[in-house]
C-alpha cells in the first residue's frame, strides 16, 4: 500500500491556496510594511483573487490549476513577486503534467520543479532574507524525509516543520536583495514578507494534500 494523491482534484488545490493569501492579505502587507512597500498583501492578494475567479467553477487538473495560478501571478502583480511566483507554480505545473496521481517521490519532484523553475530567474538564496529561505529548507526536508523512508504524511509535516523554520530564521537576517537591501542592519529585527507568504502556502498545500490522500495497493 502507498499514499498517493489524485491530481484530479486541481482546481480544489489551488482554491485553498487562493483562500490562504487573500485571508491574510493585511497581515501581509503588515510585515511588509516594516522594511517594504507594504503592499505585499495586497499584490499576492490581487493575483490570487485574479486565479480565484479564473478557475471558479472549472474541474482542472493540478498541472492546469497551477498554469492558472501562474498566468494570473504573472499578469496581475507588478514588481517581482509576480515572476518570482509564477515561476514557482509554473515549474511545478510542468513536473507534474500528464501524471494521474502523486505518490511522495513525484510529489518531491514537482516541488523540486518549481524550486528549479524559480532558481531560473532568481540566484538568491538563503540567507538573503526573502522566500527562499521559507522554500529551499521545505523542499529539501521534504526530499530529506522520502529518502529516509518516511511516509507521504510525514514528509510533509517535515516540509511544513522546515518552511516555519526558514520563516523564522528571517528575523535575524539582514536584507541583500530587494528595496529592503538599501536598509541594512535596519532590516534585521522583523519578517521578510516573502517569507512569510511562501510558508502559508507551502502549509496549506501541505494541509490540502493531507487530507486528499488515499491509500492505494501497489
Amino acid at each position: 500500500m502507498a499514499e498517493q494523491i489524485s491530481t484530479q482534484y486541481g482546481s480544489e488545490i489551488v482554491a485553498d491556496l487562493v483562500n490562504v493569501i487573500v485571508g491574510n492579505r493585511e497581515y501581509l502587507s503588515e510585515i511588509d510594511g516594516a522594511i517594504g512597500d507594504g503592499d505585499h498583501g495586497i499584490n499576492m492578494s490581487k493575483g490570487f483573487t485574479l486565479c480565484g475567479k479564473a478557475i471558479n467553477g472549472k474541474s482542472l487538473t493540478l498541472a492546469q490549476a497551477f498554469d492558472a495560478l501562474s498566468d494570473a501571478l504573472m499578469e496581475g502583480i507588478g514588481g517581482s513577486m509576480g515572476p518570482l511566483y509564477g515561476s514557482l507554480f509554473m515549474g511545478m505545473a510542468d513536473s507534474v503534467r500528464d501524471k494521474p496521481s502523486l505518490d511522495k517521490a513525484a510529489f518531491a519532484a514537482m516541488l523540486r520543479g518549481g524550486l528549479t523553475g524559480l532558481q531560473d530567474i532568481s540566484s538568491a538564496g538563503v540567507g538573503d532574507k526573502c522566500l527562499m529561505d521559507t522554500l529551499i529548507p521545505a523542499v529539501d526536508g521534504f526530499e530529506r524525509s522520502v529518502l529516509q523512508g518516511d511516509s507521504f504524511s510525514q514528509a510533509l509535516a517535515q516540509l511544513k516543520l522546515n518552511a516555519a523554520q526558514g520563516r523564522d530564521s528571517t528575523r535575524d537576517l539582514v536584507a541583500k536583495i530587494g528595496r529592503a537591501s538599501r536598509l541594512g542592519e535596519r532590516s534585521r529585527g522583523v519578517l521578510d514578507a516573502g517569507a512569510v507568504s511562501c510558508c502559508l502556502l507551502l502549509t496549506q498545500l501541505a494541509d490540502t494534500v493531507e487530507r486528499r490522500l488515499a491509500s492505494v495497493a501497489v
